[in-house]
């Protein structure tokens, strides 16, 4: 059995929010709590279950979850090779940290980089209700894994309507079978990883409504394929992941069907000065359509009228981010860190900002967060 404990504080700028209201006085209105446990009844299966409790501003209200529940059985295991699938509720392969990414040691930072791993569609990309082939070569030359398999995305909640669809509407959303692969090569000692993902995630809108008060019945489809790479020294690591996010919606309405490509990456350097002290420095870029990068476009096309209007700086975000992390002890651990987003809002919680008029296009983040685990 393990578990973790973790509580951060957010203090943002211009009324901007984050995790709570987190202009004035900033907020705790962060917290994770995590209780994982695994039974190996026999060596070539394994049990795993993970519950969860979450606290995340308006997003997240820390009503208990199940973050995964899995049946892993290994076909074949050699000292050179592994095969084998993995059923129920799995993590999603998705980059180099979403595997772990609850867990605030195994995090480069407080907040993930946010054009990769956003907050906005967390649900969508943590963890899935499916089967999971996976399989790993490894020799003098380096390891090769491979990780795929179909899945249904959790759409059931608030938090991938919004992701999705931009508002929350009286219809139901519902997961079509969706595939999710990621192939992964590293150096004998993880010197260097690469990895490529590819995601084909598709959800179907069930309307209750008519129009005008309700979308049609539509589909939309998600194709990001994510590229990353990962070099490790003794002291220090540099890391840096590109997406493409291709978007098709269609069967909504004519004002509200899209077909765009999005665009984000980062690049990240950490450096251990000793075995307590680590600093962290990175630049984030997300743009939401590439051939509206400044969203002049979105909002020439939508503020006709203040209830549709989405601002020219909620379509893309830059961020640089500065942070420093204190290893207490081995399971204690503390991190602050300052983001200067000096462009865009689109990393913010709609349910932190229900106006988003109201949001500022540069602002400021400093954040605390300690963390423990057993």
């Amino acid at each position: 059995m393990h578990g973790f404990l973790t509580q951060g504080y957010f203090l943002t700028s211009n009324h901007n929010n984050l995790f709570g209201e987190s202009t004035d006085g900033g907020s705790l209105g962060f917290t994770e709590i995590g209780v994982n446990a695994s039974w190996v009844p026999r060596p070539d299966v394994q049990l795993a279950i993970q519950g969860l409790s979450r606290r995340a501003g308006g997003a997240a209200e820390g009503e208990p979850e199940l973050d995964f529940a899995l049946l892993d059985y290994a076909a074949v295991e050699t000292e050179d090779r592994r095969l084998g699938v993995r059923v129920g509720r799995v993590r999603l392969p998705f980059g180099l940290y979403n595997d772990t990414r609850d867990v605030a040691f195994t995090r480069p930072s407080i907040l993930l980089p946010q054009s990769i791993y956003n907050e906005r569609s967390r649900e969508l990309t943590v963890s899935a209700d499916g089967i999971m082939l996976y399989g790993e070569e490894r020799s003098t030359w380096g390891n090769l894994a491979l990780e795929l398999g179909p899945v249904l995305a959790r759409v059931d909640n608030e938090n991938s309507e919004l992701a999705l669809l931009g508002r929350n509407f009286p219809g139901d959303l519902e997961s079509r079978w969706s595939f999710i692969g990621r192939l992964m090569y590293s150096t004998p000692r993880e010197a260097l990883r690469l990895a490529v993902t590819g995601v084909r995630e598709e959800t179907d809108y069930k309307p209750r409504l008519a129009f005008p008060n309700d979308l049609g019945p539509g589909k939309d489809l998600f194709e990001p394929v994510i590229f990353s790479a990962q070099y490790n020294a003794e002291s220090w690591s540099l890391t840096g992941e590109y997406a493409r996010r291709p978007i098709k919606d269609e069967g909504f309405s004519p004002d509200f069907d899209i077909d765009i490509v999005g665009e984000s990456y980062y690049v990240q350097g950490i450096y251990r000065i000793d075995p307590h002290w680590e600093m962290v420095l990175r630049y984030d870029v997300f743009y939401a359509n590439v051939d509206d990068r400044d969203g002049s476009k979105t909002e020439a096309a939508t503020c006709t009228e203040a209830a549709t209007c989405i601002p020219s700086h909620f379509q893309f975000a830059k961020d640089w981010t500065v942070g420093v992390r204190y290893n207490i002890t081995p399971s204690w651990m503390a991190r602050a860190e300052y983001h200067n987003v000096y462009g865009g809002t689109l990393y913010l919680l709609p349910q932190d900002n229900p106006d988003v008029l109201a949001l500022d296009k540069k602002w400021d983040i400093f954040a605390l967060l300690l963390s423990y685990r057993f």
